[in-house]
């Protein structure tokens, strides 16, 4: 259970070590091709030191490595921008994000799809301004209108990722109890009903509501993310949101046991068609 950037400077180190050994070189030869001291090669390639673009480039020349996809995506595990087109923008909020958060964001900008199960709340990328308003007010005690003016930028900023040339892949279990929770009072709520319609509507976008009829499920020891990346498996990370912190998940068993469940769910949910309908009936009677 590690931070987002360590799930992905291990995975980077991993690649690079087995890319090196299908070389034929050890850590002093690589180190030797491309300039450096043997112990830098050595902390890149077990995670304890993130690597530099221009450092990969340096190494996959010095393997061969010439496949564009590989060469694509280990850049990208080293963090040369979101899958998404949009280069660390969260930066600029810096003082105001608490470092967990800024990890889910820059896992969120590198993703190719989000699985996510929500007991309480509308998911952020499909928040109204006014509902993520409450929601930030709610969650964080005691924040000046500056911090939080900031903090609702932000959520709002996430969004992009769906409105992207290649937008991150939505599917999203929603328990009955979001869509009656009256988060801000009924006129926000009935906006926020009313934008679900809309992105149910999206083709990237999977809604499926997990009615109260379903009874207890797998689902209600609490919510959970699953990022998915492009071209690969092996990158897969599982989210999971406590009060003051967030676990990031990567071993292959803890990601495939919240797969399983996640499927679970979407069996137990109704379909997005019927999910679309309780929707739209849910919005209209707000």
């Amino acid at each position: 259970m590690q931070h987002g950037p360590a799930v992905r400077r291990r995975k980077l180190g991993a690649e690079l070590r087995m890319l090196r050994a299908r070389a034929g070189l050890t850590s002093g030869d690589a180190a030797r091709l491309v300039g450096w001291h043997q112990s830098k090669v050595s902390r890149i390639e077990t995670g304890a030191s993130g690597a530099k673009p221009a450092d990969v480039r340096l190494l996959l020349d010095a393997y061969g490595v010439t496949d564009p996809q590989l060469r694509e995506l280990l850049l990208m595990l080293a963090g040369t921008g979101g899958a998404h087109g949009r280069d660390h923008w969260w930066h600029a909020y810096r003082g105001v994000l608490p470092p967990t958060y800024r990890d889910f964001i820059s896992l969120e900008s590198q993703a190719s799809a989000m699985r996510t199960l929500e007991t309480s709340v509308v998911p952020g990328l499909l928040q109204t301004p006014e509902y993520a308003r409450a929601v930030t007010r709610a969650a964080v005690e005691g924040l000046d209108e500056d911090r939080l003016d900031a903090l609702v930028e932000v959520r709002l900023a996430r969004q992009d990722v769906l409105r992207a040339q290649r937008p991150l892949v939505l599917s999203a279990v929603l328990d009955e109890a979001v869509l009656h929770r009256e988060v801000g009072g009924p006129e926000v709520m009935a906006r926020q009903l009313e934008r679900l319609v809309e992105a149910a509507r999206l083709p990237q976008v999977r809604l499926q509501v997990l009615p109260f009829a379903a009874g207890a499920h797998i689902g209600i020891t609490g919510p959970f993310v699953i990022f998915s990346f492009p071209r690969t498996s092996d990158l897969d990370v599982v989210v999971l949101d406590h009060l003051t912190s967030s676990l990031y998940l990567e071993r292959k068993e803890d990601v495939e046991a919240y797969t399983e469940a996640f499927n679970a769910l979407r069996v137990r949910a109704l379909s997005p068609e019927d999910s679309l309908d309780y929707l739209a009936g849910t919005a209209a009677g707000a």
